[in-house]
């Protein structure tokens, strides 16, 4: 089966879904037989600390169950897990996982260091098999299908993310629940959330960008509903409200840069190449940020306090830290504005925006992450 066939996307258990699995994590392991080597609470904790790692990682699932013992790598504040891509033969991978992950992971293995009894063949994997006499000699993935599935099952409701005509939750289909939807919920977490295609390929593993770039896809009309609503909660650079007529005004008289919308015309023209105050954003006019640059905008706000504390380190020039410290008071300033409106929406067009930032953030990241340019373009000079 080739990756494009395997990693074939609309499969992710959706967050909300995963929210409710998490709510009834104890009852995971309970009562599922497995080997005579540990307590029913040690095969509990094996068992969730699997799930658990499989929905934080997004590996697939024999290369979550066949993790070695010594699968952490610290480096400094950083935690990386070391696993095996045995689809792609690449042995020894590393992926940056979060200090909540790597925390889990160690409780388990201290945990596991008391198990006397677990399988020898099983020594140094982290989720032992059920006997030295396993086809695996680690947990494998069919018996950890069977406890994913009991506990699916025996949990009382599971709602998906929508209502009926009655106004009731739906209940959503366990049968989407299985070991590998996880990867897919993995990645479609990072591509709402706005990650580059570049990076998700390398977090996924994948040798074709093509197969992460399906994770990106949003139909134009869901991109077009989106503009619908995010054009009405456009500020200017001082976060007072500049809403854009119509999905083409939005779409024609602006251009995307790093921070938020442009409508400068030159700029406009240029395809956001061309900027006359060379992409001083925070100053500028024409500046049209909206909710779905808030999470760029505070990415900038942390960049130019580290430049500040650079040009401070040198001695620069007092104009040079006040610009900064000037873009950032206005970049604040905007950001807090727009949180502040988005929170006194009502709670369905609050959700309903942030599933548009969702979209549009997605549509960002498939097109490409905006960039400022190296050198400014003026287009009115003539060839030479």
């Amino acid at each position: 089966m080739d990756e494009s066939n395997e990693d074939e996307i609309g499969k992710a258990v959706p967050e909300s879904v995963i929210r409710q699995l998490d709510a009834q994590l104890g009852l995971l392991g309970q009562g599922f037989s497995y080997g005579s080597w540990a307590t029913p609470e040690d095969l509990m904790t094996m068992f969730q600390t699997a799930y658990q790692v499989l929905r934080d990682t997004g590996r697939r699932p024999r290369e979550v169950l066949s993790l070695r013992r010594d699968c952490l790598e610290f480096t400094g504040k950083d935690c990386l897990l070391i696993w095996n891509n045995y689809k792609g033969k690449r042995l020894r991978r590393r992926l940056p996982i979060t200090m909540e992950t790597a925390r889990i992971i160690q409780e388990w293995e201290k945990r596991r260091a008391a198990l006397k009894l677990a399988p020898p063949t099983s020594d140094a994997f982290l989720f032992p098999a059920i006997s030295e006499i396993s086809r695996d000699p680690h947990l494998t993935t069919g018996n950890f299908a069977r406890a994913l599935r009991k506990w699916v099952t025996e949990i009382p409701e599971i709602h998906s993310e929508g209502t009926g005509q009655d106004g009731n939750p739906i209940p959503f289909d366990r049968e989407e629940i299985y070991a590998y939807a996880f990867r897919h919920s993995y990645a479609q977490r990072h591509a709402d959330g706005g990650v580059a295609i570049d990076v998700l390929k390398e977090l996924m593993d994948h040798r074709s960008a093509e197969t992460t770039a399906r994770y990106y896809k949003v139909s134009l009309k869901r991109k077009q509903e989106a503009v619908k609503k995010m054009r009405l909660h456009v500020v200017d650079r001082h976060g007072n409200p500049a809403p854009m007529a119509s999905n083409r005004a939005y779409e024609l008289r602006s251009v995307a840069v790093p921070f938020g919308g442009c409508t400068e015309p030159s700029n406009v023209k240029a395809g956001g190449q061309a900027c006359p105050i060379r992409f001083q954003c925070a100053g500028c006019g024409f500046y049209r940020p909206n909710p779905s640059y808030l999470a760029a905008i505070e990415d900038q706000i942390r960049d130019l306090k580290a430049d500040k504390e650079t040009a401070l380190a040198m001695d620069a020039a007092e104009y040079v830290t006040r610009n900064l410290q000037d873009q950032i008071d206005s970049f604040k300033k905007v950001a807090a504005t727009m949180r502040e409106q988005i929170e006194k929406l009502p709670a369905d067009e609050r959700e309903a925006l942030m599933e548009s930032v969702k979209i549009l953030r997605k549509t960002r990241a498939a097109a490409g992450r905006a960039m400022l340019p190296l050198t400014v373009i003026n287009r009115k000079e003539s060839p030479a």
